[in-house]
């Protein structure tokens, strides 16, 4: 795994991009936003797709530095880092840089490497040029459908989940200290979930002139349901929980129950999430020319039989 290129000892390294420790705010918090304007702008040839999503600032910040990212046929959410500047602006800037560079795109796993690195580009300059912004950065997950695939992009450690057949599955991979660690077989998930630097993450868009993007393509299959999410809710709410309430039917009672539970986990964090219901039948359509033929043969053999037979 490809940390960060900078100096020091290995928490002096990470320092840049832990996360803000959060502290009581003394102001009025913002509140749940569930702006029906934002719309997913999926196309007849991405399928029948329903979504809902639920981004709130939780109980201990300030501020909401999670950006949902929504348009272009793109669904996904970008958790920023970086003080109360950065962290805004990193998430605002890859989500509204992402809906920049996809118009009008089809979706392509190419297209969105090029996008996010552009992205990236932009937001790690931004912070070379203004001091304020130094050390800000953002997690990326983001899923774009095709036909009969889904496009992930990752970067961090915001997540996506695949509920099918009442299994779930994570389909992205972590980009934090403690993760690697789980994957080395050093700690366990238990022992992760409560370690002292499970907020330091090993890669981050904006902070490095070239971004590692991890980019994967998974089938489709009607009834499939898809979670996208910060930390704020899978580091409150997984294992039988998370597929319980998953698998709530309808979608805005399901995303808004998962944002309770959350808040009820103690809301130390922003909660962030998507829900993605595909509703696409994957059914394979028969083939015309196949049928024809069948229908041709069965025509003739029916004439072949009706023929009079003269014996000598």
């Amino acid at each position: 795994m490809r940390k960060f290129n900078l100096k020091g000892t290995v928490i002096q390294r990470m320092r840049g991009i832990e996360r803000e420790t959060p502290k009581a705010p003394e102001n009025e918090k913002e509140q749940v936003q569930v702006n029906t304007e934002m719309s997913a702008g999926f196309t007849s040839a991405q399928g029948q797709l329903r979504y809902a999503w639920r981004t709130d600032v939780g109980k201990l910040r300030k501020n909401n530095q999670d950006a949902v990212i929504l348009g272009n046929g793109l669904v996904g959410v970008a958790d920023g880092m970086g003080g109360h500047k950065g962290g805004e602006i990193a998430s605002a800037g890859l989500r509204d840089g992402l809906l920049r560079e996809t118009k009008d795109a089809e979706p392509d796993v190419q297209t969105l490497e090029k996008a996010v690195q552009k992205v990236n580009t932009e937001l790690w300059e931004r912070q070379k040029n203004d001091a304020s912004l130094s050390g800000m950065g953002t997690t990326l997950t983001v899923l774009w459908p095709k036909e009969k695939e889904m496009i992930i992009g990752q970067v961090g450690d915001s997540r996506a989940y695949l509920l099918r057949d009442s299994e779930l599955t994570q389909v992205t991979n972590d980009h934090s200290m403690v993760a690697d660690m789980v994957r080395k077989g050093v700690l366990t998930e238990e022992q992760a979930a409560c370690h002292p630097m499970r907020n330091y993450i090993t890669r981050a868009v904006g902070t490095e002139t070239l971004i590692e993007v991890d980019l994967s393509v998974h089938d489709r299959k009607k009834g499939d349901r898809w979670l996208i999410c910060s930390d704020g809710l899978h580091g409150t709410v997984f294992g039988d929980e998370l597929i319980e309430l998953m698998k709530t039917e309808d979608l805005d009672e399901a995303a808004d129950k998962m944002l309770q539970a959350a808040l009820n986990g103690g809301g130390k964090d922003n909660i962030s999430l998507i829900l993605l219901q595909d509703d696409t039948d994957d059914s394979e359509p028969e083939d015309k020319n196949t049928e024809e033929a069948e229908n041709k043969a069965d025509s003739s053999a029916d004439v072949d039989s009706s023929e009079e037979v003269n014996c000598p």
